[in-house]
């Protein structure tokens, strides 16, 4: 059986350059990952001479305002960029497997593309402990600074799984045992009425449009976050880090 389309394969759309993080929990974070290749390093004397570099690792020292011209407008250096290898492909098979008999939840994500939001996402799944993200190959951001940094060090320690079709990765994720719930403003049971005792996956669309019709018609159930009726919505990123500690809390 060809496993890429078994198991989901992650295609990769990395543009050939190579990304560049910046700030100091997404560097040290990177630079503990032993999956991830840092390629350069760009400093302050002070910043550099505090961490712990590899000693293959071409190292450039630079004042800040150098720094400042090897990142996008005002993003906050903190006096450290380096140069980095996408991480390795993941299948979602694989995550599953590794799961098994596991009750982490694991989220996913409908067309979810601002990388502050899906940066924001993966470190409330790393403080929640949860198996890992879905996205769709076409339909997220790619690894980045901006994204690296809003995840605060997230980015290396929670497993994301990028696949081609949502829909046929949320039947696989249905055949490995977990409760489908998509979050719906409309729906009539709150999370915590339809999660009960379950192995979830929660799915989430995107601000403003939520989840795509097909996405919905493939989850078990719909359900909805107990808000005030003041507010219409929650960001997309607040809504993981609510749903995600309503299952920490069962």
């Amino acid at each position: 059986m060809n496993r890429g389309s078994r198991r989901g394969h992650r295609p990769s759309t990395q543009s050939s350059s190579k990304p560049r993080f910046w700030g100091r929990h997404a560097v040290t974070a990177a630079l503990a990952n032993p999956e991830r290749k840092v390629r350069k390093v760009w400093g302050t004397r002070e910043v550099i001479g505090a961490l712990e570099l590899p000693p293959v690792v071409p190292i450039t020292y630079a004042e800040a305002a150098d720094l400042a011209r090897l990142v996008p407008g005002d993003a906050p250096h903190q006096g450290i960029v380096i140069e980095v290898d996408p991480l390795e492909e993941i299948w979602l098979g694989d995550l599953l497997e590794q799961g098994a008999g596991d009750r982490r939840p694991l989220l996913v994500l409908d067309h979810v593309t601002d990388p502050h939001n899906v940066g924001a996402i993966l470190r409330s799944a790393a403080a929640f402990d949860a198996l890992g993200i879905i996205t769709q190959d076409r339909h997220a951001p790619p690894e980045s600074g901006t994204l690296a940094k809003s995840a605060s060090g997230a980015l290396e320690i929670v497993p994301w799984v990028r696949v081609v079709n949502l829909a046929r990765a949320l039947d696989e994720i249905g055949e490995a045992g977990f409760w489908r719930i998509g979050l719906a403003g409309e729906a009539k049971g709150t999370l915590a009425q339809v999660m009960g005792d379950t192995r979830p996956a929660l799915v989430l669309g995107a601000e403003g449009e939520g989840m795509r019709h097909n996405t919905a018609q493939h989850c078990d159930e719909l359900a909805r976050l107990p808000i005030s009726p003041r507010m219409e919505s929650l960001n997309v990123s607040n809504a993981a880090a609510v749903a995600l500690y309503a299952a920490a809390a069962r």
